[in-house]
């Protein structure tokens, strides 16, 4: 297989297949294919649908390639996306993909589904360790099997960590302590597989197994794994494993079958970027051959289909939703001028603070004062000054980074940080020239009030709050970021409240994600039009509440599982809607906590409007229609719940999507409004 580690040559390739060479194109795709396929492979539960999987997977990275901004990052983004399409191919299939009931196959071994590892193993010719390593990989939860088949490509050395990290949206270091969790995982099943094939084996092991009922799951791998790990006959047959990663590198990659290849061939245009020799590829997915169909879309065998643009060019917004910020070097707002000050009134309200501590202008010196007369240049400087009880204001303009702004200094329950825009002006901060690995704006610092601000442009995360608690974010608008709009996450992340902001346009929009912490409050919040999740509390593992907020138009409407992890949590939701996105409105996402949904609307998703195949929810007083399915634990307790509902007052969600009113609150609207006690009150 031709080696995809030439960043050098990869940029360039990418840049030419950009500007229309198709030559470029066709050697581009035809040299990542073989690292899709291996990707999606060894990660797929079964291999029926690996050849599908793929050809979406390179639709996918083609529809894409033109509105790539960062050419050097092609190989980790195309790989992401593979990630995110397995992601979305286990969310829709029925919960047996969840916890699939195994039968036995011998007498004496129990053996889980096959998967891509099996139907390898001979064409590899592992021996030894290598033939436990995959049949080791065999037993992982879909998550820990798809971090592997990662995993299994950078051990190859055909990813790096960081491309890793960027392709399960974390950190290096978060990527690293998920690894280890799986290596021990795994390597826990490799010492059990031992001890399972030992002869003779141990009583105490022999008679768990008589009692297993075939279940692949987690409670009886940990079950099996805890009695070897503690048993003094089991526990010497882990004592020898030669590590995961020495394995790894002696294992060739699996070769793309000569079918998939031989649909690269043809030839095919899109967004008036010659894509190379692809069109067969675009064929098998279609019927036909791929035809320009516009700026923004492709047509196949008849049907126009919208192409993902990425974060720089969202798609058309809905009539009253906040349109991205200009482009930096063509602002539509000037800079006020700081010298004179406005009339103070008395009795007027102010979207944000009428006075502060400390001003910031773009037209501003930062050897300056800090005062409205002398303001400050950049946030950077303010913030490295701000005290517990003082206030931040930002005049109106355009404020743009090049390095990640630090939020390190804390308030006081008593004397609280105020950041916020002055008066009714609205700054905005332009994230686009940070380094692409950078995050916006990393906050440690608690007692925070952050409101009315605009982020955008963001190569990354625009917002990362780690393990901050007591912070209030309200009448933030985080769009055309690279990751999420705002994200809180780590140990220790507790009592923050995220009120009237919209997270629209980003690869995800809200996250709480991979930490604990109670008492954190999510009200009157938008997430729309972004590309995989809205509303994501993905491995957080305290409860929480989410409460009169909407999640349209994403990938996903509010995830609430485990983010590749498992958790057991029970959330509490009521009153919000969730309506018009690609996957689900409601998606446990595998998480098997008593989950709270009270007054509940999921309205025309594509796949699912609720989807709680595990967690024995409490459903009280929801309501779903036009959705194609909705998925319940048989241990959920339903109570007044209408599943295919009628008589809304509006279907037309333009009230919605319009403008918040001036105090920042939702717009009032009759869309999906009842005249029942069920479903989201919308004007809550």
């Amino acid at each position: 297989m031709t080696s995809t580690g030439s960043g050098t040559a990869t940029t360039d390739l990418v840049l030419l297949a950009q500007s229309g060479d198709r030559a470029a194109l066709d050697e581009l795709v035809t040299t990542h294919l073989p690292l899709i396929y291996n990707v999606v492979g060894r990660a797929l539960n079964g291999d029926s649908d690996v050849d599908d999987l793929v050809q979406d997977t390179m639709m996918g990275i083609i529809r894409g390639l033109p509105e790539l901004r960062e050419p050097g990052r092609f190989r980790s983004w195309a790989v992401t996306i593979a990630y995110r399409r397995m992601q979305e191919h286990y969310r829709q299939l029925h919960r047996t993909s969840y916890r699939t009931v195994f039968r036995r196959v011998e007498a004496d071994i129990p053996d889980p589904q096959a998967d891509f590892a099996e139907r390898t193993v001979s064409e590899l010719a592992l021996q030894g360790q290598r033939r436990e390593l995959a049949q080791a990989a065999r037993w992982l939860e879909t998550a820990d099997r798809q971090l592997f088949s990662l995993w299994w490509q950078e051990s190859s050395g055909e990813l790096t960590r960081a491309d890793l990290a960027r392709a399960i949206a974390a950190t290096p270091q978060h990527a690293a302590v998920r690894l280890q969790r799986m290596r021990q995982r795994l390597d826990g099943t490799r010492g059990l597989l031992r001890a399972l094939n030992a002869r003779p084996r141990c009583p105490d092991l022999d008679a768990l197994v008589k009692i297993w009922d075939g279940r692949a799951d987690s409670r009886w791998r940990k079950r099996l794994t805890r009695h070897t790990r503690d048993c003094a006959q089991c526990r010497p047959y882990a004592r020898d494993l030669v590590s995961g990663e020495s394995l790894l590198q002696g294992i060739g990659l699996v070769a793309v079958p000569a079918v998939l290849l031989t649909r690269l061939p043809g030839a095919a245009t899109v967004n008036a970027v010659a894509v190379g020799k692809v069109s067969s590829l675009l064929t098998s997915v279609a019927g036909k051959g791929a035809v320009v169909a516009g700026a923004a879309a492709i047509t196949l065998g008849g049907v126009t289909y919208p192409l993902w643009t990425g974060p720089s060019s969202p798609a058309p917004a809905s009539p009253g939703l906040s349109s991205p910020a200009p482009h930096p070097t063509a602002p539509t707002t000037a800079v006020p001028t700081t010298s004179t000050t406005p009339t103070p009134t008395s009795t007027r309200t102010y979207a944000g603070v009428s006075t502060a501590d400390l001003y910031v202008a773009p037209n501003g010196d930062d050897d300056a004062r800090g005062s409205r007369a002398q303001p400050f240049a950049t946030l950077e400087k303010a913030v490295s000054v701000v005290r517990p009880g003082q206030t931040i204001a930002l005049r109106q303009g355009v404020y743009r980074s090049s390095q990640t702004l630090h939020i390190d200094t804390s308030g006081t329950a008593k004397r609280r940080i105020v950041l916020s825009g002055y008066r009714d002006e609205r700054p905005v901060l332009d994230l686009s020239g940070l380094p692409h690995d950078q995050w916006g704006i990393v906050q440690t610092g608690d007692f925070w009030t952050v409101q009315g601000l605009e982020i955008t442009r963001g190569p990354s995360h625009a917002y990362m709050c780690e393990s901050c608690h007591d912070n209030v974010f309200r009448r933030l608008d985080s769009h055309g970021n690279g990751a999420s709009g705002l994200m809180l996450r780590g140990e220790g992340t507790f009592g923050n409240r995220i009120a009237n902001s919209d997270l629209h346009d980003n690869r995800d929009g809200l996250g709480i994600m991979y930490g604990n912490g109670v008492g954190n409050r999510i009200s009157g919040v938008r997430t729309y039009r972004n590309q995989v999740e809205g509303l994501d509390l993905g491995g957080f593992t305290s409860p929480v509440t989410v409460r009169g907020s909407w999640s349209f138009g994403n990938g996903n409407g509010f995830t609430l599982g485990g983010g590749g992890t498992a958790v057991h949590v029970a959330h509490v939701l009521t009153d919000n809607a969730a309506w018009d996105n690609r996957g689900l409105g409601f998606n446990e996402e595998g998480n098997t906590g008593a989950l709270e949904l009270t007054r509940n609307t999921a309205y025309r998703n594509g796949v699912a409007g609720f989807w709680l195949p595990d967690s024995p929810a409490v459903l009280t007083r929801n309501l779903a229609a036009r959705n194609p399915d909705d998925a319940f634990s048989a241990s959920a307790r339903q109570v007044d719940n209408d599943w295919t509902a009628t008589g809304f007052a509006s279907l037309d969600p333009a009230g919605a999507e319009a403008d918040r009113r001036r105090d920042g609150s939702l717009p009032r609207t009759r869309f999906l409004v009842t005249a029942t006690a069920r479903g989201a009150r919308m004007n809550y």
